[in-house]
């Protein structure tokens, strides 16, 4: 079995976050989704993102669960086919309730834009050219 990750956020509202990445393009796995939790499909059969409600969230474990208003637990960051993705896909999430968290990165090979969504979780968004890195 090819390994997987599965990176767990607890949400205020899970219908909220749900129609949140949804109009980023994601799409949710009905068998692992329901009242409590959602899983989305960040890259088919690897990568998924539970959205799970604080209450269920706080199963898993006795710790306080982070403010992000106030603190980062995580920087999670996807990559894109293009520069312009980058671009379209923080246009769409600043339209559908985020909010942009810092200026864009140039770095000439990398190009990064980052957002909160709407419970506070920064997610970044960039694209990588290797034919651009700088030779060492």
């Amino acid at each position: 079995m090819p390994k997987q990750i599965f990176v767990n956020f607890p949400v205020k509202n899970l219908e909220r976050s749900m129609s949140f990445f949804r109009k980023l393009g994601f799409e949710f796995n009905p068998q692992f989704t329901n009242k409590d939790a959602a899983c989305m499909i960040v890259e088919k059969d690897s990568s998924y993102a539970m959205l799970l409600t604080e209450p269920f969230f706080k199963t898993f474990t006795e710790k306080t669960i982070a403010d992000t208003s106030k603190t980062t637990e995580v920087l999670t960051a996807l990559s894109v086919e293009s520069r312009a993705e980058v671009d379209r896909l923080l246009k769409i999430a600043i339209d559908a309730g985020g909010s942009e968290t810092r200026a864009a990165i140039d770095l000439g090979f990398m190009y990064n834009r980052a957002f909160d969504d709407p419970d506070g979780h920064t997610w970044e968004l960039f694209h990588m050219d290797m034919t651009k890195l700088p030779k060492s």
